[in-house]
């Protein structure tokens, strides 16, 4: 038993509004994930009733067995390749009412338990085996010698000896204290593990405790579910640099005929670059110390928003056809402007609540609370990316530009199966985590992250692909002949419009005829 806390362009416009309902469904899921902490922090944290027992969630993590092992000492020299938990500065304080009414001679007045369990073995814990609901063992139960009156009920695993693990601090005569002894629960074996502190004794409640728990695996202090990003933000750096070095390369070789919107692409992967190598950094320095870094936190936490502003920027700059279309963005500027700043503002209240700190140095709704603006904004970039998206289309196809149309359906194509796919990783995420509430398969969580990364860098690919510097820019940029195109020039007398190539072959033969009968007048 474990305790959880807690026409074409009429074509288009319905699968444009489809795409923006599956997008914005995908955002507001994949916004929410969890940030854990290799160091549990508890601060005067109150006991919860549940049963016939009372408990304080001491924190759950995925452990590695050791890879060496030693005697669980805290005196066990070095750590390196060792997999433990140890419990630092732990404190118990019971009311001190409570503690007047006992007697200064008896040795132990009170007691509690730290409960260490292995996720699979949760049944192991409690009186389920006994076909009852009470947490701690009593008389009645007691009677079979199963267990002793005033103890959680603890079965032995017999496959690990010593499992479910049990530590007992108790009070001592009237003190109000009750100090924990510093020592070390060494991890021999691979799993989910659950950290409780328990007490039975109904004349405590009211106590508190405070101190804090370190949990290590054998390569650092990273938590199991995020010890395989650490390599996975290392690749990522390489994968975006390799990136940045071919761009760099076809940028130099024309750089004579590079567009405006070169320049915002290669922002963009400069970003990506800076966001994966600092958040490979902050993950190594979280892994050899135990805690997160602040500066180096602070600056990836910086770059990861500012990155994903500008990404949205320059899909929305892409859609509305800047460089392609139209030489600006005209009167929309301010508004793309201010909407990017609101974006890079949430944005990065979010990414600092869930990457500084501990897990729970920030409350549920505090998190939901940051969340929300997100998601939000992230609906307007869509509706905002769709809508111009359309509107492009729909002046290609006016103009019958076939080479930016079918630069510009590519593109279409690309974000539509990047949301197909999106949605078919969705549905599996929430099947994911339907189907483990006790993250028992917590060594493949840290693919559900690392998916976004991965969709974004080839989302990213493609537009380097579609507008790859080249040696006639022209073919996909904005010129004043597609102006003149669309607005035509009206022939005297027949209302008919002629176009760009049309003119060219026409205007010299009006002008000779114009000749001819001035010669003719002149004759007369």
């Amino acid at each position: 038993m474990i305790f959880i806390r807690g026409s074409n362009n009429r074509q288009f416009s319905p699968y444009k509004h489809n795409l923006i309902g599956i997008l914005i469904f995908i955002l507001s899921l994949s916004a929410i994930d969890v940030v854990k902490s290799s160091i549990h922090d508890y601060k005067d944290e109150g006991f919860i009733p549940k049963f016939n027992s009372f408990f304080v969630h001491g924190g759950s993590e995925g452990m590695y067995a050791s890879k060496a092992h030693g005697n669980g000492s805290t005196e066990d020299k070095p750590i390196n390749g060792k997999s433990f938990v140890r419990f630092e500065s732990i404190i118990f304080r019971r009311p001190k009412e409570v503690a007047d009414k006992q007697n200064a001679m008896q040795q132990s007045t009170g007691l509690v338990e730290a409960i260490l369990v292995e996720v699979k073995n949760r049944d192991k814990i409690g009186g389920s085996y006994l076909n009852s609901d009470a947490m701690c063992c009593t008389p009645e139960l007691a009677n079979d010698g199963s267990c002793k009156v005033g103890e959680v009920i603890i079965r032995q695993d017999p496959n690990n000896p010593g499992w479910p693990k049990r530590i007992q601090t108790p009070f001592e005569g009237k003190s109000e204290e009750a100090k924990m002894m510093l020592q070390t629960v060494e991890i021999n074996r691979t799993g989910m593990y659950y950290l409780y502190f328990m007490f039975c004794d109904p004349q405590l409640k009211g106590t508190t405790m405070s101190g804090r728990t370190v949990w290590r695996n054998p390569e650092g202090y990273l938590p199991g579910k995020m010890t395989p990003l650490m390599p996975f933000f290392g690749f990522m750096s390489l994968t975006y640099l390799i990136l940045g070095l071919l761009w760099f390369l076809r940028f130099v070789q024309h750089w004579k005929d590079i567009i405006q919107l070169h320049y915002h692409i290669t922002m963009v992967i400069g970003l990506g670059m800076c966001e994966m190598a600092l958040w490979y950094f902050e993950y190594a320095n979280f892994n050899a110390t135990g805690s997160r870094p602040i500066g180096i936190t602070l600056w990836a936490v910086t770059f990861s928003a500012f990155k994903k502003t500008f990404s949205r920027l320059l899909l929305l700059v892409v859609s509305m056809g800047f460089g392609v279309v139209r030489p600006t963005l005209g009167g929309v500027t301010l508004k793309v402007l201010v909407l990017g700043l609101v974006y890079f503002v949430a944005s990065e209240a979010l990414e600092l609540v869930e990457n500084l700190g501990n897990i729970n140095d920030f409350s549920g709704n505090a998190r939901v609370f940051l969340v929300l603006p997100v998601a939000l904004l992230d609906s307007c970039f869509i509706l905002w990316i769709f809508s111009s998206l359309s509107k492009t289309l729909e002046k290609l196809q006016t103009r019958r530009n076939m080479g930016k149309l079918e630069l510009y359906r590519k593109f279409t194509n690309a974000l539509a199966v990047s949301v197909l796919v999106s949605v078919a990783w969705i549905g599996y995420e929430l099947y994911f985590n339907a189907s483990d509430p006790l993250s028992e398969l917590w060594q493949r969580a840290w693919i559900i992250q690392a998916f976004w990364a991965v969709l974004a860098y080839i989302l990213l690919v493609v537009i380097c692909i579609l507008w790859s510097p080249s040696h006639n820019p022209t073919r996909y940029s904005y010129s004043e002949v597609d102006d003149i195109e669309e607005d035509g020039i009206s022939l005297t007398g027949t209302g008919v419009k002629v176009s760009g190539d049309l003119i060219e072959r026409k205007l010299p033969i009006i002008t000779d005829h114009v000749f001819e009968v001035l010669e003719e007048d002149k004759r007369e």
